[in-house]
């Protein structure tokens, strides 16, 4: 599970990454501080991990993690080379979801790499070579695909069939995420392509010390777009998220209460990138530990069993699952079990967020 931070260069994005990932990245106050891409990874908090624990005592308890890559800023005409354009555009490509941090403070000791703040023109800065390059592997894959079209390859129509769609969408000015696909085949082969607008976007609105709650008309503006793309935005401090990083846990929670804060903000835009990325947890819970286990948000039973360890996949007979709200309501499993509240689920199980499980497989 992998998200990709973007941007224009001096942003907040590497800041934004220390402050995640406590990684101690050099951030500098030039373009391309960043060439190559860190990565981190970051835990996602989850409070039903402790209200487990509080019924179930355990030695360990493991959250799931998100992995991120800090990748190097995007400037105007990346997609012909600019500023190395093509290599960060690559980088972007290897990630699940984008994280686009846009600048909404104003700070004259802080260059902005156009000359003044407007995160809506940085937004589109970054769509529209996004949309280009897209529009670059659409037809270098059209070409590919022309040729055994011509040849009776049917396969190869349905896929120059998907090339003509995307290309009409991108030239029209609009992401892939725009483009509605219902024939499972067609979405299939437009998957394989990993188009860079084809990605979920959370924007992150980085704000000033004084506006923590990103009530400025930047923020404003940013937020009417996110809506409009039926998108997600969360507003960050970087550099006081950093700040509080770096602090133990008691001078933490004190900083936090001056600011009026109930939690780091980071805390936020770390479970919201896993939620923009179509994921959601599992449990298993036993002496030994608790642990949360991601899967995508529709995964079936023995696709989850599957991210426990393979062969479990294969083997699946069933799942016994329980909700957290259940344990919370009886205290422990063998009263939940007792009242009639343990689901025995097979093969077909959607499986529910938050969902306390026991897979049984053949040997």
């Amino acid at each position: 599970m992998e998200a990709g931070i973007v941007g224009l260069p001096n942003v907040g994005k590497s800041t934004l990454f220390n402050a995640l990932t406590a990684a101690g990245i050099a951030s500098e106050n030039f373009p391309f501080c960043t060439i190559e891409p860190n990565i981190g990874i970051v835990e996602v908090p989850d409070s039903r991990l402790n209200t487990i624990n509080k019924y179930m005592p355990t030695e360990k308890i493991i959250p799931a993690v998100l992995k991120l890559v800090d990748i190097a800023g995007i400037v105007k005409g990346a997609s012909e080379g600019e500023g190395l354009g093509n290599k960060f555009l690559s980088n972007i490509r290897d990630v699940d979801s984008i994280i686009h941090v846009v600048r909404c403070f104003e700070n004259e000791d802080v260059i902005h790499v156009s000359g003044n703040v407007d995160p809506l023109r940085d937004v589109e800065t970054i769509d529209t070579e996004l949309i280009l390059a897209d529009l670059q592997s659409v037809e270098s894959s059209q070409q590919r695909a022309q040729k055994k079209a011509r040849a009776g390859d049917a396969e190869a129509k349905m896929r120059l069939e998907v090339l003509e769609k995307s290309f009409a969408t991108l030239d029209n000015g609009q992401s892939i995420r725009s483009l509605q696909i219902d024939d499972p085949e067609e979405k299939k082969i437009l998957d394989e392509y990993r188009f860079l607008t084809a990605k979920k976007v959370l924007y992150l609105a980085n704000v000033s010390e004084d506006d923590l709650h990103g009530e400025n008309e930047h923020v404003q503006k940013l937020r009417e777009r996110s809506e409009s793309e039926g998108g997600t935005i969360v507003v960050v401090c970087a550099a006081i998220e950093e700040e509080l990083r770096e602090l133990d846990e008691a001078d933490r929670l004190e900083m936090l209460q001056d600011l009026g804060l109930k939690e780091p903000a980071l805390n936020v835009l770390a479970r919201a990138a896993y939620l923009s990325l179509g994921y959601q947890s599992f449990f298993t819970s036993g002496p030994k530990e608790i642990r949360a286990w991601t899967i995508p948000i529709g995964a079936k039973a023995p696709q989850a069993a599957g991210v426990i360890h393979t062969d479990f996949e294969r083997a699946f007979i069933r799942v016994e699952a329980y909700s957290v709200d259940d344990l919370e309501e009886f205290s422990s499993e063998k009263a939940i079990r007792e009242a009639g509240k343990l689901r025995i689920e097979g093969k077909k199980y959607d499986m529910q967020d938050g969902d306390i499980c026991h897979f049984l497989a053949n040997p």
